[in-house]
């Protein structure tokens, strides 16, 4: 099922996660398969990774893997909240009661198209300039 903007929180997946992902976000507790990402074209994915294995599964034709910024970790705790409150998670919960060092370890997946084409949206918005032309001309880059 290819994600085109729902929010999903799970605590592990198979091979091919996130594949052909166009919007959306996802956050993964647990670990991941091979292939990770491949195809992804927008949102964005956060991935528990304490032991370092995660990057070696990713699939990085099309996608980076950054750091966390304050916003996305806000993001995460937030996501990873609401699914301890709905499910009784204890995953969720482990990483929730250490959250300010268990966040140090998740790490994001991001499109490098729809980085680029946020980039511009905000150098438009902050210089006053047109942002649907400005994205345009990063969606032809």
């Amino acid at each position: 099922v290819r994600n085109s903007g729902a929010t999903a929180v799970v605590e592990g997946v198979g091979d091919h996660a996130c594949e052909y992902m166009t919007g959306g976000t996802v956050v993964v507790l647990g670990p991941t398969g091979r292939n990770f990402g491949a195809g992804m074209s927008g949102g964005a994915a956060f991935v528990y990774d304490p032991t370092g294995a995660f990057p070696a599964l990713l699939n990085r034709e099309m996608v980076d893997l950054d750091q966390l910024s304050d916003d996305d970790r806000h993001t995460v705790e937030r996501l990873v909240r609401r699914h301890y409150e709905e499910t009784g998670s204890g995953i969720a919960d482990a990483i929730l009661a250490d959250f300010h060092e268990t966040v140090r370890h998740f790490v994001k997946v991001m499109p490098q198209d729809y980085k680029r084409v946020l980039r511009a949206k905000e150098a438009a918005e902050a210089k006053g300039e047109d942002v649907n032309d400005a994205i345009m001309a990063a969606a032809r880059q």
